[in-house]
């Protein structure tokens, strides 16, 4: 998985702490309010925010100990201003901080909990988004994920690749909503993609392999609501030897092509039908050929990458983007995009968002002995 931002973690490591100490330094601007100004301002009825704040972000027994301090520094005030209100304000901070130790505990139940889902989902997303290798054979591919259910890391959308007799196939695809009800659709057409890739000749047998799976999936647990769950997917082959790719189009994007200074859109010529749709529109598929010479740069993206939104409702212009990447290695240009699509979106993204970034190396001579 693509990461951006690692050069800012130490100061936001430091932010977070001067946060987490946040409930420690209001007690002592309140309490030095309350000690150095007339007791009419009665700056020390505030100290029971500090054990409230604490509960926000402390487990249960330091916010417990900050209210118990609270309490002997308002006894000790108590002590210096006698017409203080001593009493009524103590009682303020137990009742306080009585209440803030069990919102502690139920927000420390809670991210346990939370943290159990994120475990569920990460090996979900290692079952469905296996571990690429950068390289098969000549040909360099790297990975691009993000979810746009931030809880759950893993959406619709999926990707696969594997090298094969027949050269080496690659999947991309997205399967229609959002979050963990779709991962069953994805998971079912992922692992069909992975038994058929290799007993399939044929680009076209993958791709009903595939509807077939789909529709299984889809029988076995019904989408909720009255609109059918399907996917659109696009099935790849570079062969082992030969300078082009063949790619089988199920109404998915069309992949952009850098070569050299020239970007192309791989249109289909003739659409293949959606994943579950083919019994409805007929399974009629149609298989393309494109060059593919060492050097060029293609990029597989789902539809969530072109319709990432800026605040004023413009799409994300990615063939403008693409043109204007230099001639870099797969892992660079995701990483530059995952850094432009968080900046163009301000780190709201819509959509979950799937993309490869393949190219084609000069294929390596063996040494004569």
């Amino acid at each position: 998985m693509i990461e951006s931002g690692r050069p800012r973690l130490p100061r936001r490591y430091g932010r977070g702490r001067l946060v987490r100490l946040s409930p420690v330094i209001l007690t002592v601007v309140i309490a030095s309010l309350a000690y150095a100004t007339p007791p009419e301002l009665a700056f020390s009825r505030l100290l029971p925010a500090a054990p409230a704040l604490a509960a926000s972000m402390w487990p249960v027994l330091p916010t417990v100990l900050l209210g118990t301090i609270c309490l002997i520094l308002m006894i000790g005030l108590g002590l210096v201003f006698p017409d203080l209100g001593t009493w009524w304000t103590a009682a303020g901070i137990i009742a306080v901080t009585v209440a803030a130790a069990y919102g502690s505990h139920v927000r420390l139940q809670r991210e346990r909990t939370l943290f159990q889902v994120r475990l569920v989902a990460d090996a979900a997303q290692q079952v469905v988004l296996s571990p690429m290798p950068r390289r098969f054979r000549n040909v360099e591919i790297e990975s691009l994920y993000l979810a746009a259910a931030a809880e759950a890391r893993i959406g619709g959308d999926f990707y696969e690749v594997v090298d094969t007799p027949y050269g080496v196939r690659l999947l991309i695809g997205d399967v229609r909503g959002k979050g963990l009800p779709a991962v069953g659709a994805a998971a079912a057409i992922v692992n069909a993609f992975r038994e058929a890739a290799y007993s399939e000749r044929d680009l076209v047998e993958v791709a009903r392999r595939l509807d077939a799976s789909s529709t299984r999936y889809n029988a076995a647990f019904p989408p909720d609501g009255p609109m059918e769950r399907f996917a659109t997917a696009l099935v790849a082959e570079i062969p082992h030897e030969g300078s082009r790719i063949d790619i089988l189009n199920c109404g998915h994007p069309p992949p952009l092509l850098l070569s050299g200074q020239k970007l192309r859109a791989l249109e289909p010529s003739t659409p293949s039908p959606l994943l579950s749709l083919a019994e409805l529109i007929g399974q009629h598929y149609s298989i393309d050929s494109f060059a593919f010479t060492p050097g060029d740069l293609l990029l597989l993206y789902t539809d969530g990458i072109a319709e990432t939104r800026a605040r004023d409702g413009e799409f994300f212009p990615l063939a403008t983007w693409m043109r204007g990447q230099p001639a870099t290695p797969p892992r660079d240009l995701l990483t530059a995009l995952h850094r432009d699509l968080l900046h163009y979106s301000r780190g709201r993204l819509d959509d979950d968002i799937a993309a490869l970034a393949i190219r084609l190396r000069e294929p390596s001579v063996p040494e004569s002995p």
